[in-house]
């Protein structure tokens, strides 16, 4: 496991539905999630006369209760959401997107990949959809039972987002955006999503990180069936390279977890995880080829024991496995029934 990073003293914890601040103008809430990690935190910056969201919870009925409370709390000043912005595609980021971008009649702000990605996977949700993602799992190896769960289960995506608004706002890149009276520069990760957007103030020396750098856990970075031939873990790592310019005591807000101020550190323990995880695969591979189930079974033991948890532990053995190929540590070649075999090279 990586080291966690040591979060800033004297850091209030907000409860659901509550608003702490962080400096003048940046406030923080904290939605409860149904799933690891358990919550995901939400930031609030001045703009526009009201107030622009970064991230939104999943939509949910509590979500919407706590988004109510939120919206009342005497913190904001009674001002309305004049944007929202949303890092990335995953529902506990974008869930509640259409409910609150209809109700105060603003578009999303997001990275145009991201924002497809949630578009094209809102609509994906017929049989085609679950037969690719059965037939992505028995390639990897998965036990007949798992393939059955995943084809009862059906699609997941719909039921943690609300249906999206059909247009949005463009960030890119490199790009400085306007919040209120200052500017923010957009810093994009891949990896964990494929173009996620972080936000950076040299200003206020604040960078929101989104999922792309947390503070206690690594994110998850998976092989998806919709992109199998990608080398997800690669893309994470370059990634997490970009924020080196970044003076080490940035004030870190991610988006799971508590702030922090140890940017390099942070950047060097979640390279290090991923290395011993490397080695911990090529090591599953060494006596004798084997699937990616059986490779997530030896490093992963515990997730590969829960239906529930299987497709992370597989994506995440998938993605490292890609990884071990590309620096030539591993090969690849399929068994007479389609299965992948992986042999230390």
């Amino acid at each position: 496991m990586s080291a966690p990073a040591a979060p800033i003293p004297n850091d209030t914890i907000p409860g659901p539905g509550e608003l702490r601040v962080i400096q003048p103008g940046l406030l923080r809430a904290r939605m409860p999630l149904a799933f690891p990690p358990g919550h995901v935190n939400i930031w609030f910056l001045e703009h526009a006369g009201g107030w622009l969201a970064v991230d939104c919870a999943t939509a949910t009925r509590t979500t919407r209760d706590l988004w109510d409370r939120l919206l009342a709390d005497p913190l904001l000043n009674g001002r309305p959401l004049t944007a929202l912005l949303i890092t990335h595609f995953h529902p506990d980021h974008i869930g509640l997107t259409g409910w609150l971008a209809g109700r105060f009649g603003i578009l999303p702000t997001m990275t145009r990949i991201e924002w497809l990605m949630a578009r094209a996977l809102w609509y994906d949700s017929g049989p085609d959809m679950l037969q690719q993602q059965i037939a992505h799992y028995a390639r990897a190896g998965c036990p007949p039972d798992y393939l059955s769960f995943v084809e009862g289960r059906g699609a997941l995506y719909q039921r943690a987002v609300a249906e999206l608004p059909r247009g949005f706002h463009c960030i890119r890149d490199g790009a400085p955006t306007r919040i209120g009276a200052e500017t923010w520069q957009v810093v994009t990760g891949r990896g964990h999503a494929p173009d996620m957007a972080t936000l950076h103030n040299a200003e206020r020396g604040v960078l929101i990180s989104a999922d792309q750098i947390l503070p206690r856990i690594s994110p998850y970075i998976g092989l998806h069936p919709g992109e199998p031939e990608a080398d997800p873990l690669g893309d994470f790592l370059a990634s997490n390279e970009r924020f080196r310019p970044l003076p080490e005591d940035t004030l870190v807000l991610p988006s799971h977890g508590e702030p922090f101020r140890t940017l390099h550190a942070r950047i060097d323990s979640l390279a290090a995880h991923h290395a011993a995880r490397l080695d911990d695969m090529v090591m599953a591979c060494r006596a004798e080829p084997v699937t990616a189930f059986e490779a997530a079974q030896a490093v992963f033991p515990r997730a590969t024991q829960e239906n529930s948890q299987i497709g992370f532990a597989v994506g995440e053995a998938l993605a490292h496995l890609r990884r071990l190929e590309r620096q030539g540590r591993l090969t690849a070649e399929p068994r007479a029934d389609g299965v992948a075999l992986y042999r230390s090279a």
